[in-house]
């Protein structure tokens, strides 16, 4: 290695894809952040050791990118959603606060942009929220295996070496979490959706709706079987009925004045932040992430983290 900027000249194209990477490993934006931050920082410490005759600066710097993921993965464990890890309840029930969980988070298109049209592609579809909350319920070696080998395209030499193990196990790895996420009914094959301006489209008309508290006007843009959750709440619920009875109970506990602001999230997904009219202002409320189809929206991610809030850039209150 010539010397110091030398290095980090080199390895600073990798920043947005690892974080990308990270994510997927972590399915959380703010430890995503710190875990880049960590590799970067133990790759600058051993860029002496680097040997560019042995393997490409990118596989090494996967090999300690994964070995940050699996450290922290075992002290921290996965991060569900809701609905996979609950069944179903009744709107209506009362709210339950799931104390003791650590939830998937959604990522900020923001961090996502490598700010160089002739740089990396971030894959969206493998950042998807689905998707995401699927790899939690895989072990950590497993998701490592599955998303080096079929969304970044490693081969499975690479990728055993980016583990520290074999290609036998890497195989064995992959086919364990091929048959895992076929169970859940998720899988990495492209799946058709609307242009990026037709999901945008579907949400400013429900934004429309939501602004002016009108049930019947949500309802008609959801699919039949619309699904929505709320972490850190375990309540989750299914189907457009049920969704509207719940609006009905949002707007009548929380009032029906509210301003949006537009966000989007998980390589394209369309969302927005809901601020609701507290005595002489708006006071940020949720964050709300979509899933849109051809025939409407599909699911309906409502956080309420102040982490999440904090990662988007989200400013807590607005004036009236």
């Amino acid at each position: 290695m010539k010397s110091a900027d030398d290095f980090d000249r080199r390895i600073e194209p990798f920043r947005t894809e690892l974080l990308a990477y990270c994510y997927r490993m972590l399915g959380s934006a703010h430890d995503a952040e710190d875990l880049v931050q960590d590799t970067y920082l133990r790759a600058w410490r051993a860029r002496e050791q680097y040997d560019d005759t042995r393997s490409s600066l990118r596989t090494w710097l996967y090999r300690i990118a994964t070995n940050v993921c699996l450290t922290a993965l075992q002290r921290r464990g996965g991060r569900p959603l809701p609905s996979g890890l609950v069944d179903a309840t009744d709107p209506l029930d009362p709210l339950v606060l799931g104390e003791h969980a650590a939830w998937l988070q959604p990522v900020p298109d923001s961090l996502l942009s490598t700010g160089d049209p002739a740089g990396t592609v971030i894959e969206r579809s493998s950042l998807r929220l689905a998707f995401a909350s699927a790899l939690q319920h895989l072990s950590a070696r497993q998701r490592g295996a599955l998303i080096l080998r079929e969304v970044l395209s490693f081969s499975a030499a690479e990728s055993a070496e980016i583990l520290g193990t074999t290609v036998v196990s890497v195989n064995s790895s992959l086919q364990r979490a091929r048959t895992r996420l076929k169970e859940i009914g998720v899988g990495l094959e492209r799946v058709s959706e609307p242009s990026t301006a037709e999901q945008r489209a579907w949400v400013e008309r429900y934004m429309t709706a939501f602004a002016h508290a009108d049930v019947e006007g949500l309802k008609r843009l959801l699919t039949e079987d619309v699904v929505m959750e709320m972490p850190p709440m375990v309540n989750w619920f299914r189907g457009r009925t049920n969704y509207g009875l719940f609006m009905e109970w949002v707007f009548e506990a929380a009032g029906k004045d509210w301003r949006l602001a537009q966000v989007t999230a998980n390589g394209g997904q369309p969302g927005f932040a809901a601020y609701q009219r507290v005595d002489g202002r708006y006071e940020l409320h949720t964050l709300q992430i979509f899933t849109v189809t051809a025939e409407g929206i599909s699911r309906n991610s409502v956080f309420q983290d102040p982490e999440v809030f904090a990662t988007f850039g989200l400013t807590a209150r607005l004036d009236a």
